[in-house]
């Protein structure tokens, strides 16, 4: 996929999300409100959030689109991790946040200090129709994040797929509280924030492993080896290591070769080198090799690397 497609994808489904959220969000915490549901409204403030850190991971999206400069060589495809941080901060905030409002109103419940005495219809249909809404944004957002590698949007699958869930447990929480057992109604609403918080975190974990450079890892380190096998003059693969940069991959090889090749017969290797993973690997975008003989590591000083732009 080239590179303006893949970004006009990923702010599609971005935008998109962020419109479906902004209605989601005046609608469940409207109805949470006068439909007296604790679920339904602690679902609208999660929709709230959502539209929130929409608005920052438009404005992330936009700027890792920015092509190379001098300071940034590899581009702004980083952008995509830390704006997917950015989701996973604002999702545990809102957990926490949801968690604490359904303790407060199951402990009033306790107490008998409470005036809840179930939702309306109307807040059992808004939250079964969130339910649906979710499923088909989570299914094809999920779709475009699997296409562009974009790690925001990736992220924002992740969330609405969440997002199922803590419709879901709000819709069975409704279901209850009109039955008469107004108690799960407001504990539907500390489930879900446990739901979102799960969420939250796995998302900052793996957007930070991304900002760590914890790449290639071993099955990308195995594709590599299994690539290079057969390549005429590698004695050996000594090292490989790899970089993201947004969903693109940056790969430094150290190879060994025969001691006694000429120089010209060392950049062939390295370019074949180069030409193959650019070829076969996905998202590669540039190979840096480095070559020298065999069985002779040279002090880290003296490396000369030979660097296939």
């Amino acid at each position: 996929m080239e590179a303006d497609q893949r970004q006009k994808r990923g702010i599609f489904a971005v935008h998109l999300g962020l419109a479906a959220n902004t209605i989601l969000a005046l609608l469940k915490t409207g109805i949470g409100v006068i439909g007296h549901s604790p679920a339904l409204l602690a679902d609208g403030i999660n929709s709230t959030s959502d539209v929130a850190y929409g608005v920052v991971v438009s404005i992330f999206m936009r700027l890792s689109g920015k092509p190379a400069d001098r300071e940034h060589p590899y581009g702004h495809d980083r952008l995509e991790s830390i704006a997917a941080v950015v989701i996973g901060a604002f999702v545990i905030t809102t957990a926490i946040s949801i968690f604490w409002s359904a303790i407060d109103n199951i402990y009033e419940l306790y107490r008998g200090r409470s005036e809840f005495t179930g939702a309306s219809q109307l807040a059992l249909w808004i939250a079964a129709a969130t339910v649906i809404v979710k499923i088909v944004l989570s299914l094809w957002t999920r779709e475009i994040g699997r296409q562009t590698q974009n790690n925001a949007v990736i992220a924002l699958a992740a969330d609405h797929r969440n997002d199922i869930f803590s419709a879901l447990a709000a819709t069975i929480g409704i279901v209850f509280g009109r039955m008469g057992y107004l108690w799960v109604d407001p504990l539907a609403g500390g489930l879900v924030s446990l739901i979102i918080l799960h969420t939250g975190i796995e998302i900052i974990r793996q957007a930070s492993a991304d900002l760590m450079d914890t790449l290639p890892g071993q099955n990308l380190s195995r594709q590599i080896e299994e690539l290079l096998h057969n390549v005429p003059g590698i004695e050996h693969i000594e090292d490989i290591h790899g970089h993201r940069f947004g969903p693109y991959l940056v790969v430094n090889i150290t190879v060994g070769v025969a001691p006694d090749i000429t120089v010209a017969e060392g950049d062939r290797i390295a370019t074949e080198i180069e030409d193959i993973l650019l070829n076969q690997v996905d998202f590669m975008r540039r190979v840096f090799v480095h070559y020298h003989p065999a069985n002779q590591q040279p002090p880290a000083e003296a490396v000369q690397p030979g660097l296939v732009p």
